[in-house]
């Protein structure tokens, strides 16, 4: 049982950027090919995107809830100490 395709919204472009976009086709690829391989890179990076926020926005709440968190002026004081103590030897 084979899955019937779909067609994406046909995008109208300038020539100009038509003529780039065939340009730097690789051997044999077609521009629909390019168009349909560009959509699903930025169909994945944005799936991921929206992965990494939800596991971030998932470990925020379970650090507050978990009440183990460190105030961030610690954090950053301990950084600033950090770059503090660094910038002498760096001078050397």
């Amino acid at each position: 049982d084979r899955m019937k395709t779909a067609t994406l919204p046909p995008v109208r472009i300038e020539p100009a950027f038509r003529r780039e976009a065939e340009e730097v086709l690789q051997p044999g690829e077609t521009l629909t090919q390019l168009v349909e391989s560009a959509v699903r890179t930025a169909v994945m990076a944005r799936k991921s995107q929206a992965e990494l926020l939800r596991r971030g926005i998932q470990a925020i709440e379970k650090t507050r809830l978990d009440a183990t968190g460190i105030p961030a002026e610690q954090v950053i004081a301990a950084l600033e100490a950090r770059l503090a103590a660094a910038r002498p030897s760096r001078a050397r």
